[in-house]
């Protein structure tokens, strides 16, 4: 087994291994608005819950070289103090992936990815019509753990609002198959949720 030193290894090296290892990520299909309303949906595959009571989720973006460092995702929350997590589908797949492009600030993901906004009931950003689960939510902190190109900025929300399918449910259990849900691998590689088993916790 090799020993690798993140001092020794370039930043991008780096990511490789951690998609790698930190496998399979759940997919934050988040949608924002900027001061002015024009709507953004970008996939983050750094995404977890962080408690319930209160709800609390988050994602992180990464920080870029260039002009423009900041993803429009980010700028759009610090802006407004909303967004919406949108659930991955497998039959959302395709159009999830075309909003990952790099594209203007002004440029509408929705539009681009054929995607339907609907209202949400809480917050500014609408949802995704076709995902089976949404989550509104209200900014709860936001933190900066590297403003260096590849570095992190952590946001996390409140939920204030679950939208699920009612064929989904069972009392307040969610049906993984109907949920169809994916997740992220290393490089261009998705994984399918199918293949389950249960192990009950020791008592």
């Amino acid at each position: 087994m090799r020993a690798l030193d993140p001092a020794q290894i370039a930043a991008n090296d780096i990511y490789k291994l951690m998609i790698g290892m930190i496998v399979p990520r759940p997919i934050a299909f988040v949608s924002t608005v900027d001061a002015a309303g024009v709507r953004n949906l970008a996939p983050f595959s750094y995404f977890t819950a962080c408690g319930s009571n209160p709800p609390v989720v988050c994602f992180s973006t990464s920080v870029r070289s260039g002009p423009r460092p900041y993803k429009d995702t980010l700028e759009n929350v610090r802006a407004t103090g909303q967004f919406v997590v949108n659930i991955v589908s497998e039959e959302l797949a395709a159009q999830m992936n075309m909003t990952s492009a790099e594209v203007a600030p002004e440029v509408d993901e929705f539009q681009l990815s054929g995607l339907t906004p609907i209202a949400s009931d809480l917050v500014k950003p609408p949802r995704v019509a076709e995902s089976k689960a949404q989550m509104e939510c209200r900014l709860f902190q936001i933190v900066p753990v590297s403003d260096r190109p590849g570095g992190g900025i952590l946001v996390l929300g409140e939920v204030l609002r679950f939208h699920v399918l009612d064929s989904l449910l069972d009392g307040y259990k969610i049906d993984p198959d109907k949920l169809n849900a994916i997740g992220r691998m290393g490089g261009p590689t998705y994984v399918r949720t199918h293949d389950r088993f249960d192990m009950p916790r020791p008592k």
